[in-house]
Parts: structure tokens; sequence; C-alpha cells
């Protein structure tokens, strides 16, 4: 079944309430009264929505392979629920939900067990429940349908906005009061009727962020002195951008000396970049930078499922967003859908090994010696340089996809679009994109014309 971006978002909705429901009533067991545990004013839990939303997109033609259905499901389950709790940690220096107490857990963000129901979860909502659910929202009038979504979006973008402020209030007072050292005044002073009631409500169902823990939380906090110290923000852009250059060096290599002919392995149409590479560097390090000292069979595991699970989100994106695949492993043994291979995989998690053990820290060390505000600068610079390229290939892409069938240019962007970027160029760039063919099947771009 292929979703579109419709489908996603009433997926969307509806997984976020259904979540919503199963915390509240999870609460209400464990506490014996009504608590709204989610972020949002709105019976919404955007965790569970985004996770829904995500099966669908990267999991749906996986409903006949149950394993890798299963799988996948414990996959996305795990990377939504770690990456949302560390972005909490990292903005109120205190974990909104904790399990370091219960057995087979990780980090205390999520156990074994819930990792199974993501997985369970997985299987039902893409072989049963989606049908059903597709079916009932599609039996509305287009034009209801079209209004409901206007008006939710509306909703749910105003809150989101409204509850962001209300954190960054409660994050700027308390490092106020720091500052001040008034703690006693600092209930009195913590915001507006409306603004207040929202916080209560925060720090009621979450007891870790209340004010005096994130005071505490800041005052232990130390103010960095080195550039990208550790694998933050800064850190992280700059191994995005290594990673990208170094993949495409080394794809760019691997294809000379096994189809004996130099071609682009480069993502963009400036520069030697591989933005599968960059972010997979990014993800890499991000995710197991905390167990950078564990065994190597440790950090080959981890990485032989992440990078394929990786790699295969890459491919679908790629499919989903430009209509167009870069690579195709479907004569390869031990494929699935082509996507990704058992043999790759077990390279992914060679180069995680490599990457943690060895390159990590040395290019680590170099970053970190880069002046903090020339470091600042440039990293900005950088970010802002990538998006434009970002944007710009992507447009490329979609008009070189696009003069299959419409060759002659409809208004002044594709004019200049088939001017700097023609056929001749972009065969250059991208000598191994695949479109659809007229009979489902995956065609070099170059042999359709």
């Amino acid at each position: 079944m292929i979703y579109s971006w419709n489908d996603l978002f009433w997926i969307f909705i509806v997984y976020s309430f259904v979540g919503w429901c199963a915390g509240v009533m999870a609460n209400a067991l464990r506490r014996k009264s009504f608590i709204n545990t989610g972020f949002l004013n709105l019976p919404l839990c955007p965790v569970y929505g985004v996770i829904g939303a995500a099966y669908c997109m990267f999991l749906s033609e996986l409903q006949d392979r149950l394993f890798f259905l299963f799988l996948g499901g414990t996959v996305v389950g795990f990377l939504v629920i770690v990456v949302t709790g560390v972005i909490l940690e990292k903005v109120f220096n205190k974990k909104w939900w904790d399990f370091s107490r219960a057995r087979f857990q990780f980090q205390g963000y999520l156990t074994l067990w819930q990792l199974g129901l993501f997985g369970i979860a997985a299987v039902i909502c893409i072989r049963f429940v989606n049908p059903f659910l597709l079916k009932a929202i599609h039996m509305l009038p287009g034009r209801l349908e079209l209004i409901l979504g206007i008006g939710l979006g509306i909703v749910i973008v105003t809150d989101v906005i409204f509850c962001i402020a209300t954190v960054r209030q409660m994050h700027h007072l308390v490092s106020r009061a720091a500052f001040f050292d008034q703690l006693q005044d600092f209930t009195d002073n913590f915001g507006n009727a409306l603004t207040r009631r929202v916080q209560r409500r925060m720090t009621k169902a979450y007891p870790a962020i209340s004010a005096g823990k994130i005071f505490a939380g800041l005052k232990q906090k130390e103010k960095a002195t080195v550039f990208a110290q550790g694998c933050g923000f800064y850190k992280l852009v700059w191994l995005f951008m290594i990673g990208a250059v170094v993949g495409d060096i080394a794809e760019t290599i691997f294809c000379r000396f096994t189809m004996d002919e130099w071609m682009s392995r480069s993502s963009l149409v400036w520069g030697p970049f591989s933005i599968v590479w960059g972010f997979g560097c990014s993800f890499l390090s991000a995710l197991l930078y905390r167990y950078r000292d564990r065994s190597d069979r440790y950090i080959f595991m981890c990485g032989t499922v992440l990078g394929g699970f990786y790699e295969y989100a890459c491919s679908v994106l790629s499919e989903r967003v430009f209509g167009t695949v870069f690579w195709d492993y479907s004569k390869i043994p031990f494929n699935l859908g082509g996507r990704i291979n058992l043999l790759y995989c077990f390279f992914w998690g060679i180069a995680a090994v490599i990457w943690i053990k060895i390159l990590y820290p040395w290019f680590s060390g170099w970053i970190e010696k880069i002046p903090m505000r020339a470091g600042k600068i440039l990293t900005w610079i950088v970010i802002a340089f990538m998006a434009v390229n970002m944007a710009v290939s992507g447009l490329a892409l979609y008009r070189y996809n696009d003069r299959l069938s419409d060759p002659w240019p409809d208004n002044g962007l594709e004019e200049f679009l088939d001017q700097r970027f023609d056929d001749q160029r972009m065969e250059k760039i991208y000598p191994n994109a695949k479109v659809a063919g007229e009979d489902g099947t995956w065609q070099k771009r170059n042999e359709m014309k």
C-alpha cells in the first residue's frame, strides 16, 4: 500500500490521539488520578503520531514479511522515543521519564518489552488497522476532509508554538533566577495565568521538570570553553561535512576498482558531498557516542542494525520525495526490496566500529581546536550553503525527471533549471539514477529518453 501525504497526516492525527489515550489510561492506573501526560494542551501525543506515520512511510512494503516488519517497528519506535527523550533532556537538563530501575532498559528511555510492543504495533497497524482507518477517512466528503485537515493543522501548529514558548519561558526564567539568586520569587514571577496553567500541567505530569530540579540542573551545567565539545549540535554539523566528503571519495574509489570506471557518487549539484554518508556519520555518532567505550562487538551489532535501517529509510525517502532511486541491490543475495542487503549491513557495522573507535576521536580533536567564535560563524555559513545546495539539487533532480514527460519549461524557474542543469550535466552527476518505467520497473533515467 502506498500512502499519500494526506493519508500520513490523518494517520499522524489518529495515532497521536490513540497514544495520548493510552498514556492517560496507563498513568490513571498507576497514579489513581487523571493526568494529561501530553506535551500539548490538545489530547494528542505527537510522538506516537510520528511513530505511526513512520510505520506507514518506511514499513508499508514489508507487510507480507512479518519478521522484518516487526524488526522495523522496534527500530522506528526506538529511534523516535530516544531522540525525543534526548531533546527534552537537553532543554530541561532532566529526563521527562525514567525507566532506569526496570530490567533490560536503555539509558532509562525505554525497556525491552516496550520495544517488543512497538514491533507488534507495527504489524497490527500495517496489516489490519490502517486499511480500515483509511477507508473510514476517505468516506468523508472531499471538501469536509480538506476543511477539517486545515483546521486541525492550524490548531496543532498554534498549540505547538504556545507550548514551545512556555518551555522557553520556563528555561529563561530559571536561568534569570540563577543569575539574580532570587529563587524565593521564582514562583511568583513564573508567567501569566495561561502560561502558569500549562506549566503546572507539565510539572504535574512530569515531576522531573519542576522548577527546582531545572535550576539544580542548570547550576551543575558549566559554560563550554572549547568549541563543539562533546557530541552536540556544532560537532554533528562538522561530522556531517566530513562524512559527506569522505563518503563521496570512498564510493568513487570503490566504483573505480569494482566497475573499472570513474563516476560521480555525489548527492548534490555543487561539491563532492554524499548526503547519505554525511547524515550517516552524524546519525551513528549521535546514537553511539555514549557507548564509544563499549566492546567492538557491541558497536558492530548496533551499527549493523541502525545502518541497515538508515540506508533503507534513505532509499524510501528518495523514492517518495523525488521519484528516484540511487541504488538497487536486487541482484545481490539476501536483499530486502533491493534497498538493503545483508553484506552492506555488515559493512555498516564495520564502518561503525572504525568510525567510533578510530576516526571519530581524531576528527573530534581537530574540530575542537577551532576557535569558539570562528567555529560558530563558519558552522552557520556551512549550514546556509548546504541548505541552498540541497534545495537547488532537489529542484534540479525533480526537473530532470519531469523533462521525460514535459520537456518544455512552463515558467522561469524551470527555464533556469533547464539551462543550468541540463540532461548532460545531470547524467554526469547522477549516472545511476533510476525512475519508474511504464511497466512499473525501475530503469536508468538516461535509458528512457
